[in-house]
């Protein structure tokens, strides 16, 4: 990689934007770092200018989210000419060859075009993400997180998916299957582009020597509902996007299972505005969803049966609840 450019997207972050910054500026490889201000309200953008007016701005009026937000710091570096981008959370700290070792590792495989980095919580002792998964249940999770860290996932590997926190992106990739996927302004829009990537032949590594500490749930604690809105809102447009039509039934019947469980559960917590908010918008989006899987099923370059390989088969590790309704339904199907 001639040259790499690093996107930071920034909403109200100025507390962090110190310590993350910082620990880009003292990478072990040149790189050029972009902050893209996302519409802050607490002086980040001021902030920015005194004390870091070396890097990059690129300023926005209002938040457009972590899609939109990392959209506009990509853009400007492919206007640079960059060879590769590489995203970061403004709420992490880098190791000094976190950079080094992803662009190492894509370098040596041409067809790599996403590599993830080791996640690690804000403690440096617990697991945030080693790459995502997808699994057949149509549920996408950050592999290893909250586990402690003893080093089992200290093997370089393939996965399904990288977080975009902290995760290297190819820009030849990117000019043949597009951009992050602004409709889901946060929360699985790098599954999202992790998933076209491989539906068009690209892979994704896992580089467990390049190293990050994350605050994890630091930037969407901030809002209550958040998470429960864009979860029911993007969820299902991932999966009617990406998954093959060889196994939208059989992948469908477990996901809207799923899908219709977190409703619920989140509604008995009293989170009924954003359920209710991200159900309407996801179902007003929905034909738009469908025209783009069009044309992201009309780019694959790999068998079905690739996908359903390197998916994995069984409930996300944390997804308590509809384990116990799985194991009921197994009971009364298979009772004597």
């Amino acid at each position: 990689m001639k040259k790499t450019a690093i996107v930071v997207p920034n909403w109200n972050g100025k507390k962090s934007l110190g310590a993350c910054l910082d620990s880009l500026l003292g990478q072990s490889i040149n790189c050029t770092i972009i902050v893209v201000e996302n519409g802050s309200k607490d002086g980040s953008l001021e902030y920015l200018k005194k004390s870091y007016s070396a890097i990059e701005i690129v300023v926005n009026k209002k938040n457009l989210g972590f899609a939109g937000g990392v959209n506009s710091g990509i853009r400007r570096a492919l206007e640079l000419k960059s060879d590769a981008v590489a995203l970061f959370n403004n709420d992490a700290v880098a190791d000094k060859n976190w950079l080094k070792r992803l662009v190492e590792v894509m370098q040596a495989s041409p067809k790599v075009g996403i590599v993830a980095p080791k996640l690690l919580s804000s403690d440096k002792k617990h697991l945030d993400s080693t790459g995502d998964q997808y699994t057949n249940w149509g549920l996408p999770y950050p592999r290893g997180r909250r586990e402690l860290d003893v080093e089992q996932y200290s093997k370089p590997e393939r996965v399904f998916a990288a977080s975009g926190g902290a995760s290297l992106y190819r820009v030849s990739m990117l000019k043949e299957i597009g951009l992050f996927d602004e409709n889901f302004f946060a929360y699985y829009e790098d599954v999202d582009i992790s998933f076209r990537a491989q539906l068009a032949g690209w892979k994704v590594a896992y580089e467990p020597s390049s190293v990050v500490y994350h605050e994890i749930g630091a930037t969407s604690s901030k809002i209550p509902g958040f998470t429960t809105y864009q979860t029911i809102k993007n969820l299902p447009w991932l999966f009617w996007k990406n998954v093959p039509s060889k196994y939208l039934f059989k992948i469908g019947l477990r996901f809207f299972v799923a899908y219709f469980s977190f409703i619920f559960s989140a509604i008995s917590r009293g989170q009924i505005v954003p359920v209710l908010k991200g159900f309407f918008v996801s179902l007003v989006l929905m034909p738009k969803k469908l025209f783009e899987r069009h044309k992201v099923q009309s780019r694959m370059k790999v068998s079905p049966e690739y996908i359903w390989s390197i998916m994995t088969h069984d409930l996300p590790p944390n997804a308590d609840n509809l384990k116990n309704i799985r194991a009921i339904y197994r009971k009364i199907l298979f009772k004597d």
